[in-house]
């Protein structure tokens, strides 16, 4: 059976210790699993490749009513392809598909590879940069100008900002969080006068762009999403692009501690920088957990879940779990050379396959622009990095380096694509 905690309410434990507080009590109890409450719910919480498994397969959970309205508000919204089921989140899976993994998405690192002088000159003019709003507002860029949503100076600013506040204050509550809910509504105002524009003909997007696909997606009723929810969807587009800030900036400092990666790959050795960005993607935190609930009663570990049960996955401490991972606090990318992937382990992005489970369908996306950020890192550009705190609290959701990792005198290489 699955244990239970004794206190009343972990909830102020969780916010306490964030990314490490499932896998400490399941480490303290010896088990994958323990019943506690949370928010004053029941709940359970479970880890390993197992319980990713059990979260992610077979269909047994509900996004639905799983994260507190806050949560959810910040990062997908009511009617987004995450908060569907059934037939209706297949039909939607599909369009995300098609627009993250099919003919057209690689050209995603063309628009990286596009914007990137005028980034690094924008580098240059600034006495210090703090490379995570660097790359956000980068990314930003990149992930608008691949939908096909033009962004004049002022927009991108402000877009730039609201999807880092949406990301930074997802596990907040008080005035931080709404006042990320009140740039939310403001990115949701501008995503449905976009999309209303391309219906209208005002705004002629590029054939095939994501945009026009999502303006143009009907539903099973046949009809045009609502307004709203293709707002919504749009975000959901470029609000995860510019998350690889995130992980660019893990890239940056794992590259900074490990100079020996930084040296091959600006040399040109690309022979293990997947395996760079793969191990980037395991070791550092992303997301702390995901959320579910119940949809039809089953059994596992000898517990009886029944409809509308809350079940809490530990992703971190999943992509940490020693029985998956050999020494799983140290940075090897050795560890991912030949790797030919499991699904139910490498899961800072979700478990499982990407059509028929809620895995993120940008994660290839994702892997793409980390490696090429990795390249014009090490290869186009010079910078310098002085004293500065480069702890990474794991009670703060989601986390950074505590000063952001700041650099400064960034100039080009002669002779490469920054110059």
């Amino acid at each position: 059976m699955i244990p239970a905690l004794t206190a009343p309410d972990s909830s102020l434990a969780l916010l306490r210790e964030g990314y490490a507080f499932i896998s400490r009590r399941c480490d303290r109890l010896g088990t994958d699993a323990f019943r506690t409450r949370l928010m004053l719910r029941p709940a359970v919480c479970v880890r390993g490749a197992e319980a990713a498994r059990m979260f992610y397969g077979d269909r047994r959970f509900t996004r639905r009513g799983a994260f507190p309205p806050t949560l959810l508000h910040l990062l997908q919204d009511e009617g987004s392809v995450q908060s569907l089921d059934g037939s209706a989140h297949r039909a939607r899976k599909e369009l995300f598909l098609r627009l993250l993994q099919g003919a057209g998405a690689p050209r995603i690192t063309e628009v990286l590879a596009q914007e990137w002088p005028a980034a690094v000159r924008r580098w240059q003019r600034a006495d210090r940069v703090v490379l995570f709003d660097a790359l956000n507002e980068l990314l930003t860029q990149v992930a608008a100008t691949w939908a096909g949503v033009p962004l004049d100076e002022r927009d991108l600013a402000l877009r730039a900002r609201e999807v880092a506040e949406m990301r930074n204050r997802a596990g907040s509550i008080g005035p931080a969080n709404w006042r990320a809910q009140f740039l939310r509504h403001r990115s949701e105002r501008w995503a449905r006068a976009v999309i209303a524009r391309v219906r209208s003909g005002e705004l002629t997007p590029p054939e095939g762009s994501a945009v026009a696909a999502i303006a143009g997606h009907r539903g099973d009723d046949g009809e045009l999403l609502d307004l709203p929810v293709a707002g919504v969807e749009l975000l959901n587009l470029i609000r995860p692009v510019a998350a690889v800030s995130r992980f660019g900036v893990f890239a940056a400092l794992a590259l900074l501690r490990h100079p020996r990666w930084r040296d091959a790959f600006a040399a040109g050795e690309d022979e293990d920088l997947h395996a760079f960005v793969l191990e980037v993607r395991r070791f550092f935190p992303f997301f702390p957990l995901v959320a579910g609930r119940v949809r039809e009663p089953f059994t596992w570990q000898e517990h009886r879940f029944g409809t509308g049960d809350r079940v809490y996955l530990d992703l971190y401490g999943t992509d940490h779990d020693a029985r998956s991972w050999t020494d799983p606090e140290v940075f090897d990318p050795e560890r991912f050379r030949g790797w030919q992937g499991d699904p139910w382990t490498l899961i800072a992005q979700g478990a499982g396959g990407y059509a028929e489970n809620h895995r993120c369908p940008g994660e290839p996306m994702t892997e793409w622009l980390l490696e090429d950020v990795v390249r014009l890192l090490t290869r186009s550009v010079r910078y310098e990095v002085g004293v500065q705190d480069f702890s990474i609290s794991l009670n703060r959701l989601p986390t950074l380096p505590a000063d952001g990792f700041v650099v400064s005198h960034v100039r080009p290489v002669p002779g490469t694509a920054a110059a």
